[in-house]
């Protein structure tokens, strides 16, 4: 399979808004593409690289773009092998050789693959095919049950090599897959309620409500002594939490996945700033900063027994069990099972008063589902919250001349192109975020105008709002009413950020 046939169904995919459409342009590609050709080809239309980040940018490719082919040569092993090769050259005159491999990628690319690449390679890549499309796609190109791949893709935790197995050994190869002690599991999320009332109402009398902590998603897998912490991008952070590791370790157990929140709390039991939890995961340093307390909501695994499958009753009573006694008790997320209304209206005033975010609803009959798969969780806040892309910026004037002030926010488009302008604000900002902001924004920019940058769009925001109001200024026809700036959220990717839906929702009558 060549490069340009990748390259045309990219341009297909992103000129549709149709989620059937995109998934099935995706699946006649699988279904040509070799044995060896699928994990690539997988990656590339999910927008990522197999072989991770590449520390190229734009400015670097430019220097070795040259001018293109006149027609496509490039087939999707050599792009692949090119890639592998430029992610191993390091050390001494890595950089001569990291650009020798660049020139003969580029160089023999034709005009469409080379600004194809050049997209791939810096992260860019946004023609719409979100995982869940390309889930679709496998499912259809395989012949497999959507089921089988969704389960399957949350146990390995990856999409190119879960399309592999679909593809080349169907629903056997799929099922053989299992969860396994010291591989993360995509997390189960919940949705957003629009009240504790709705939530009720919704999920019924059969739920536990637990509290919504201001902190950070873990999951921890032990296997004897030895302990892993991953957040919820299945990004690896044992090394930085040990008090999490030491936590664990005591838990009476061989073997354990247990799924959870962190955060750091002052001396009186409060939390401290999102930003103190935060820096223990982007720290080197073990010993720097504060304490991070664990609190665990859920049971995967526990002594050579899955609980995947199992309803949420039956993995909270394993829980129970395994976090009894005086000495454990605190490690578990307080909540109540099978509430009245007024004991459910209780917890989350108990949570509010600690200083946290809200409440989770969750049915006591759901299984266990990577991502956002119905409402059997649902998350409810007294203030408004969105988590959105951060789309550009513009210089402040009066006591902010010269920071970065005011961020464009977008919101999730459903079929994955680019986010959907939603409005700006530059309400929120500390003197300490303006200065982070004016640091880091320039790296990020892919334009830079008068009034001041264009970003890429890979930095995700919390954002406070009052409410919503139809708008004819902005493409979604929605804006932000009120909009304040809470935190940043680095533990979230832009596929994580909420969608143009969910800012719709918060119309008057919606």
């Amino acid at each position: 399979m060549l490069l340009a046939d990748v390259v045309a169904v990219s341009g297909a995919v992103a000129a549709t808004r149709s989620r059937t459409a995109k998934a099935t342009a995706i699946a006649g590609l699988l279904r040509r593409a070799a044995a060896d050709e699928v994990e690539p080809v997988t990656a590339w239309l999910a927008g990522e690289l197999p072989q991770g980040r590449l520390g190229v940018g734009r400015r670097t490719l430019a220097k070795e773009r040259g001018e293109p082919a006149a027609a496509p040569s490039h087939s999707v092993t050599a792009v692949d092998e090119l890639l592998t090769e430029l992610a191993a050259t390091s050390g001494t005159g890595s950089a001569a050789r990291r650009d020798a491999v660049l020139t003969a990628l580029l160089s023999a690319a034709t005009g469409e693959e080379q600004e194809f690449l050049v997209r791939l390679l810096t992260g860019e890549l946004r023609q719409g095919a979100l995982e869940g499309v390309v889930l679709d796609a496998v499912a259809t190109a395989s012949g497999v049950p959507a089921a089988e791949v969704r389960r399957a893709f949350m146990l390995s935790g990856r999409l190119p090599g879960t399309a592999a197995l679909a593809l080349t050994g169907g629903v056997q190869a799929l099922g053989a897959v299992t969860l396994q002690v010291g591989r993360p599991v995509r997390p189960m999320l919940a949705s957003p309620g629009s009240s504790l009332d709705a939530a009720l109402a919704d999920l019924g009398s059969d739920v536990t409500v637990e509290f919504k902590l201001d902190g950070a998603r873990i999951q921890v897998h032990r296997d004897g002594d030895d302990v892993r912490v991953w957040t919820r991008t299945l990004r690896e952070v044992t090394d930085g939490v040990p008090e999490l590791v030491d936590r664990v370790r005591a838990l009476p157990c061989d073997t354990a996945v247990l799924d959870g929140e962190t955060l750091a709390l002052d001396d009186d039991g409060r939390p401290r700033a999102f930003q103190d939890t935060m820096s223990r995961f982007g720290s080197d340093a073990a010993d720097e900063g504060a304490l991070l307390s664990p609190f665990f909501f859920d049971l995967l695994h526990l002594d050579g027994r899955d609980l995947l499958d199992e309803p949420l009753r039956v993995r909270l009573d394993a829980l129970a069990g395994l976090l009894s006694g005086d000495e454990h008790a605190a490690l578990r997320m307080p909540g109540v099972r099978t509430p009245s209304p007024d004991q459910a209206a209780a917890v989350l005033d108990d949570a509010l008063t600690s200083g946290h975010e809200g409440v989770v609803v969750k049915a006591l009959d759901a299984a266990y589902a990577a991502g956002r798969r119905g409402k059997a969780w649902q998350k409810v806040k007294p203030v408004h919250t969105l988590d959105l892309v951060v789309l550009g910026t513009e210089w402040g004037y009066g006591r902010r001349s010269g920071k970065l002030s005011n961020i464009h926010l977008g919101a999730r488009a459903p079929d994955g192109g680019e986010p959907v302008m939603v409005g700006k604000t530059f309400k929120g900002m500390t003197d300490e975020l303006l200065d982070w902001q004016t640091r880091t924004f320039p790296g990020l920019a892919r334009e830079r105008t008068d009034w001041g940058l264009l970003l890429r769009p890979e930095l995700v925001v919390e954002i406070a709002v009052d409410s919503a109001q139809r708008s004819p200024r902005y493409p979604g026809g929605v804006a932000l009413r009120f909009a304040r700036v809470l935190r940043y959220r680095p533990d979230k990717t832009p596929a994580d950020a909420d969608t143009i839906e969910a800012v719709r929702a918060l119309l008057p009558g919606s």
